[in-house]
């Protein structure tokens, strides 16, 4: 095993580990402005959240690249490399749980905002019984009202 790919490639892990941790920050500050009331940050969030998944693309390139060249399998490269492997694997798997849970919120926030609509124009809003089937009615619309 060559000593300078395995330091490149120990460094370039280090960066995808700073680059996922980013991540990780950027999905909780997300998370946080789509139970708020501030589209702008959720604007600002998902472009950051953008511009990092751009850049752990480019690190990931990155380190194909690096890896297939060397032929070599992860534990070839040392405790170092195995141990950052890990890192980041774990760190990706918390991020895309934490992705997963923003996108369910999005959806059910654009379920809220459609049965709104529905409510202004008039349309048969679907709500629930006590026994918890659904019951439909035609309400009079709020912008005719």
């Amino acid at each position: 095993m060559n000593h300078d790919v395995r330091h490149r490639l120990e460094e370039l892990l280090s960066r995808e580990i700073t680059a996922a941790q980013s991540l990780a920050q950027t999905l909780a500050a997300e998370r946080a402005a789509l139970t708020g009331d501030s589209p702008g940050l959720v604007k600002e969030m998902a472009d950051e959240k953008i511009g990092l998944f751009n850049r752990i693309e480019e690190l990931e390139s990155e380190r194909r690249t690096l890896w297939g060249a060397s032929g070599a399998d992860v534990a070839a490269f040392g405790p170092i490399v195995t141990e950052r492997w890990r890192a980041l694997m774990a760190l990706m798997a918390g991020c895309r749980k934490a992705n997963d849970v923003n996108g369910h919120i999005i959806h059910i926030r654009q379920n809220q905002i459609r049965q709104l609509f529905d409510i202004v124009r008039g349309g048969t809003p679907t709500t629930y019984g006590p026994q918890g089937k659904t019951l439909t009615r035609t309400l009079r619309a709020l912008a005719r009202a």
